[in-house]
């Protein structure tokens, strides 16, 4: 009998031949060398694309889990690969450290968070894979490799984004800083406001980014600085009730937009801002329980506040169903060989959808508008990009797939999707 996955929004399903958790750095190998290909590995579902689908096996890391070791001096942290973000936020706390940022959903394992390129919002700030010191994979022979940015700064480069392709995260060392607080700020403002003083507000704090509401005319600011200050109440996060509201609304009110628009735009009103202080981890996540799909695309920065103003106008013209907020942040640039921010500050937009509704069709027609604007795929979120599209993107693309070559030599994680995705042969079903 089969088993069954379904990535946490429930759009990606799968049926593999194996579905296995190992216990220990041993039964991975061994299960890499064994299992029924392709061999593709999860770690908690939340990517939008079929990254981790497979007719062979899919491998959890959930036992994979913790912190192997500490360096206090020099903030650094090796722990597993299947360690979740909120367990791995509450084990740095404990012995002093903090990561340098975070993305606002704190499901993920950090493995899966490397391999997809998930990050944070700040113009000065990296994505995870920026914080790896060392590496280890199990390859596709089922052999343990190390890398350590001294030294193999190159392999790490082009493996820190890797989509699970290249091997099976194990265990990394994380670059991280001291424990600290941040300021956090959330207003409202007009998103014309907003979108003609985008680079002023995005540069003007630590973390920056802020939400667009549809069919509002405002964006949701939000601000994170570095804070002495003590601690002070966190506010209750009421964005699942505001999404509530605005989905009454859309579904209520879809064609009379102007009444849908003084509607929302009073609700915006009565929201309060927020001024608070507390220790990074109390900070950055929010708790995510309507299930959406997601796209989000990688721009030059300067292209950001164009781009978002022709999605604005796209999705009030033509597409009355969407009426979850869409999010704008900034990312530093970096050197990773597939990273989205290869070698370019980058504004990143990313529209959402209603898991119970069809996201195809506003997807589809968003597009276009992130590629006309440069635009690189988050690796995690929705598009249709393949090898031919992708290699224009990616300056280092060819250099990449040897480095993938040679440590998957049979093409072990390669399922029909990584095939598409990379150009290259998909692995044969079975040993």
């Amino acid at each position: 009998m089969s088993n069954s996955w379904s990535n946490w929004s429930g759009f990606v399903t799968a049926e593999p031949r194996l579905l296995a958790s190992p216990a220990d750095p041993g039964e991975l190998c061994d299960l890499i060398r064994t299992a029924p290909g392709p061999v593709r590995v999860v770690g908690a579902g939340h990517s939008f694309t079929p990254l981790v689908k497979s007719q062979g096996t899919i491998l959890s890391l959930e036992k994979l889990q913790g912190l192997v070791s500490h360096n206090a001096k020099k903030h650094q942290a090796r722990v597993r690969a299947g360690t979740r973000l909120d367990s791995l936020m509450h084990i740095l706390q404990g012995i002093g450290q903090g990561l340098p940022n975070m993305g606002d959903i704190d499901r993920q394992a950090i493995g899966g968070a490397l391999g997809t390129a998930t990050h944070g919002s700040g113009p000065t700030l990296g994505a995870y894979h920026t914080q790896l010191e060392t590496v280890q994979i199990v390859d596709g022979l089922g052999k343990v490799r190390e890398f350590k940015r001294e030294g193999d700064q190159e392999t790490i480069h082009a493996i820190g984004v890797a989509l699970g392709a290249f091997g099976v995260l194990s265990e990394v060392t994380l670059n991280n800083i001291a424990s600290y607080r941040l300021r956090r700020r959330k207003w409202v403002l007009p998103i014309g406001d907003m979108l003609r003083d985008f680079e002023t507000m995005m540069a003007a704090h630590r973390s920056a980014e802020f939400y667009y509401i549809p069919f509002s005319g405002y964006a949701q600011f939000i601000a994170s600085d570095f804070s002495a200050e003590a601690t002070t109440v966190r506010p209750t996060d009421d964005d699942e009730g505001s999404l509530r509201t605005l989905r009454r609304l859309r579904t209520g009110l879809a064609w009379l937009p102007a009444l849908r628009r003084r509607l929302i735009l009073g609700a915006v009103a009565k929201v309060p801002a927020e001024d608070y202080v507390q220790d990074w981890l109390n900070v950055y996540a929010s708790d995510r329980q309507t299930r959406f799909n997601e796209m989000e695309y990688h721009l030059p920065f300067e292209e950001g506040p164009k781009a978002l103003a022709e999605i604005i106008e796209l999705a009030e013209k033509h597409f009355p169903e969407v009426y979850f907020p869409m999010e704008v942040r900034s990312v530093a640039s970096d050197e990773f060989w597939l990273s989205p921010f290869h070698k370019r500050l980058t504004c990143s937009i990313a529209i959402h959808h209603d898991a119970a509704n069809d996201p195809l069709p506003f997807m589809r027609a968003v597009e276009p508008i992130f590629r006309r604007h440069g635009g690189r795929p988050h690796w995690g979120k929705m598009h249709s990009l393949k090898a031919a599209d992708l290699k224009k993107l990616y300056p280092r693309w060819d250099d990449a797939m040897a480095v993938r070559r040679d440590i998957d030599p049979q093409n072990r994680f390669v399922s029909p999707y990584m095939a598409d995705l990379f150009g290259i042969e998909p692995s044969p079903l079975g040993i």
